[in-house]
């Protein structure tokens, strides 16, 4: 450094020199203070204003690298608008160019992209920081902290007072500095590993999500509000719990677990056990692992607590992971929640460890309305319903093994409960009590109906499936069918074309509708909600189902039964005597249903049905080899709807993210870039944004919740018309929708990922174009 007069402006009215002697000075005195306090982040907030003041900055940030998820934290800034501000160690940011390629960055202005690509292609301004707080970064001058070989963090100094720009002085002044700080970094870091962890919250000071000042308040806030330590710091210093977790990992050397709505309940270790001695001991049983018992308590070093847990499982080893209390009770209330008088389900289990004597053969025991079985398909059938599941799935195991019970929301599967191996019989007569089915035939596949409201107070109604599975056992499928009123047209999740073009032709006086795709995508759904767009008093509509899901007032609606004759195209012919306006017939599955369809479009009514093809395009060609006559399709068809449910990102938790230039290349090549450019246009700039899932109580911590449909409407156009006439290959009649300005389903699931709904993996579950 040159031993001339350096210049360095102190804010905006002082600028006079000062010597280098004086600059030394300063620096060295900074130096001591940082290099003599016991908490680093108390003596930066001291030293902010001398710090800016010495280099001449409007504001100075401390990044600090998390050793966890190797990125760097905003220890301490001097702007309070942000909480905090995370970055990869990358060249996608200015501290982390710095941090990552250990060299010191000088920019005049952050906005300037050529300035920022000359340093490195990759490097970036996220503005997103300036938007939100209303601040202006011009200049930033950032250093790395280094101790040794080690990295500690980066030092980073915004906009510089008055004229001018952060100079080679000011850069050889921050490298010292920033040496200065990696010494203090290095050394409170050892003191902490030779001290030990004394208190279960070191890992949050190391880890600069914490100080010390801030967690001294915390703990005397919990004692004055007779709250746990752990509720104040997420609920006042904004921890998070999963950080909050990893402390406790640390601290009791065993695994943290935080509270899930869709754990599987523990039905054979809640048996016998007593729910106020839990509530009151902070602990429940999780799992079994091979033969060794998983138990979550708040405290796995209370050693008195520890024993009288090992007492309750005799000859069984036991592990202990840690949990917050909030989430134990949270447990203990998802494995034993009640519904009005229905008992709790470690009483459940515990009768029928009593009644195991009389429960030897499926068709005993079963019949009585008190009995612990009955109250258990109840419980399971009502908890299934308030998690908003489709599906129930009973599934016995030969031998010993568990009858394990899965239920599948939004479209997954997760397991619901375990039940003990002797009842797996009893279970499973009793739905089939409930069906009307024949308990003594388990060879072949039964299926009926359960109305639930006379058996346990709710008006639910499921469809039953039995099928019979090796060493002799047979497996339960409950579908609860969505009763209720239709959704309307609009709250669909149509694209604004789609939805135009779809009311245009549901209020055609006659032609045919097609909805199509898999099992539980939604058809029925979306025919119901077409019906209830056009169902006017002037308008006689009959509607054939198997089952009979959604109810209309104004609607005949007419369940088949296939077992007497009763069939889609028996309940047809006879709708075309009934003087029908609109027609709705379930499935189209064979040619018998297909022609009468086809010939009731042509002779004045719209029909409406649904079919099992993966594709519109698809459809054409699947109904042309069926038979039907190519003239009178074409005549008749007027659209066909194919459509998937995707899962949508959780609304409470969803987060915003920029996205790499890389994942949007990705979802531009996966739309098609000359579609993408003539329907969407979105261009890549600083300011796009997408989201991505996160995770919280609401949602399971998954960071999905609930489904939207994505949708493909292939529009019966004159063009389209001429090519099914002449019974065209399905490519060809893939272009010529597309030509008419049809968008693929995984085309209208990317619009929907831009808009914010959904992300790609979600998107390419459900469809492959």
């Amino acid at each position: 450094m040159a031993n001339a007069e350096i210049s360095l402006t102190l804010d905006d009215t002082d600028s006079a020199p000062i010597s280098e002697a004086q600059y030394q000075a300063r620096i060295q005195a900074i130096g001591n203070r940082l290099n003599a306090a016991n908490n680093l982040g108390e003596a930066l907030i001291n030293l902010k204003d001398e710090i800016c003041e010495l280099f001449g900055a409007d504001r100075i940030t401390v990044y600090v690298v998390d050793g966890v998820k190797r990125e760097l934290v905003s220890r301490f800034k001097s702007g309070n608008e942000v909480a905090e501000i995370r970055i990869p160690v990358a060249q996608t940011s200015i501290a982390g160019y710095a941090a990552l390629k250990q060299t010191l960055v000088n920019i005049k202005d952050a906005y300037d992209q050529k300035e920022l690509t000359a340093i490195d292609p990759e490097l970036q301004f996220d503005s997103s920081w300036d938007r939100r707080t209303g601040y202006r970064t011009k200049e930033i001058l950032a250093y790395p902290i280094v101790y040794q070989k080690y990295l500690m963090g980066t030092l980073e100094l915004i906009n510089r007072k008055g004229d001018g720009e952060f100079g080679s002085v000011e850069a050889r002044a921050l490298q010292e500095l920033s040496k200065i700080m990696g010494v203090a970094l290095y050394n409170q870091k050892r003191i902490a590993a030779r001290g030990g962890r004394t208190n279960k919250y070191d890992y949050l000071l190391e880890n600069h999500l914490l100080t010390q000042k801030e967690l001294v308040k915390a703990i005397a806030d919990a004692g004055q509000r007779k709250e746990p330590v752990s509720a104040v710091l997420m609920k006042d210093f904004k921890i998070p719990k999963k950080e909050i977790g990893s402390a406790l990992e640390k601290y009791f050397k065993t695994n943290f677990i935080e509270y899930n709505g869709n754990y599987p309940i523990p039905g054979d270790l809640m048996a016998g056990l007593k729910v106020p001695f839990m509530r009151n001991n902070i602990w429940v049983p999780l799992k079994s692992e091979d033969n060794k018992v998983v138990i979550a308590v708040d405290n796995p070093h209370d050693l008195k607590k520890i024993d009288e847990i090992k007492a309750l499982f005799p000859g069984r080893p036991v592990t202990f992971y840690v949990s917050l209390k909030q989430d134990i009770l949270d447990f203990i209330k998802l494995f034993t929640q009640d519904e009005k008088e229905l008992a709790e389900i470690d009483d459940i289990l515990s009768q029928l460890q009593v009644e195991s004597d009389e429960v030897e053969e499926a068709e005993t025991g079963v019949g009585e309305e008190d009995s612990a079985v009955v109250q258990l398909v109840n419980k399971i059938i009502l908890d299934a319903y308030s998690r908003n599941a489709s599906d129930i799935h009973i599934e016995p195991y030969p031998g010993k093994m568990n009858t394990q019970v899965r239920i599948r929301v939004d479209g997954s599967c997760t397991i619901y409960q375990t039940i003990p191996f002797s009842y797996k019989n009893a279970v499973v007569s009793r739905i089939k009590i409930m069906s009307d089915l024949d308990i003594a035939e388990r060879r072949l596949p039964q299926d009926g109906k359960i109305k639930f409201k006379k058996y346990g107070g709710k008006d639910i109604e499921l469809r039953v499936a039995t099928i019979p599975t090796q060493g002799g056992l047979e497996d339960v499928v409950m579908r609860i069918l969505a009763a209720g009123e239709p959704i309307p047209l609009d709250k669909m999740g149509f694209s604004k074309r789609n939805h135009k073009n779809f009311v245009s032709v549901v209020t055609k006086p006659y032609g045919l509708i097609f909805v199509c795709g898999p099992t539980g995508s939604g058809k029925t759904t979306t025919l119901h909600s077409a019906l209830s767009f056009i169902n006017k008093t002037e308008t006689k509509i009959w509607t054939a189902e198997d089952p009979v899901e959604i109810t209309q007032r104004g609607l005949r609606q007419v369940q088949v039964k296939p077992k007497i004759g009763f069939d889609f195209a028996a309940a047809m012919r006879a709708f075309l005597r009934a003087d029908p306006d609109v027609i709705m017939v379930g499935e189209m599955r064979d040619k018998e249903t297909t022609s009468i369809g086809i010939e009731a479009s042509l002779t004045g009514h719209l029909v409406f049905s649904t079919l099992h093809t993966n594709s519109a395009p698809e459809s054409i060609t699947r109904l042309l080899d069926m038979g039907m006559d190519p003239f009178n399709f074409a005549d008749a068809i007027l659209c066909i709807l194919a459509q998937r449910l995707v899962r949508t990102l959780c609304k409470t938790c969803k987060r915003k993210y920029h996205p790499s230039r890389e994942e949007y290349d990705e979802l531009v090549r996966e739309y098609g870039e000359e579609d993408f450019k003539s329907t969407l246009n979105i261009e890549y700039n600083d300011d796009l944004q997408l989201y991505k899932p996160e995770g919280c109580d609401l949602c399971g911590n998954t960071g999905y919740r609930g489904r939207m449909g994505i949708h493909e409407l292939l529009m019966g156009t004159d063009d389209m018309k001429k090519l099914i006439q002449t019974k065209a290959e399905m490519a060809k009649i893939r272009g010529q929708a597309i030509h008419d300005g049809m968008r693929t389903l995984k085309q209208d699931g990317i619009d929907k990922i831009f808009q914010g709904h959904c992300d790609l993996l979600e998107v390419r579950k459900v469809c492959i174009k």
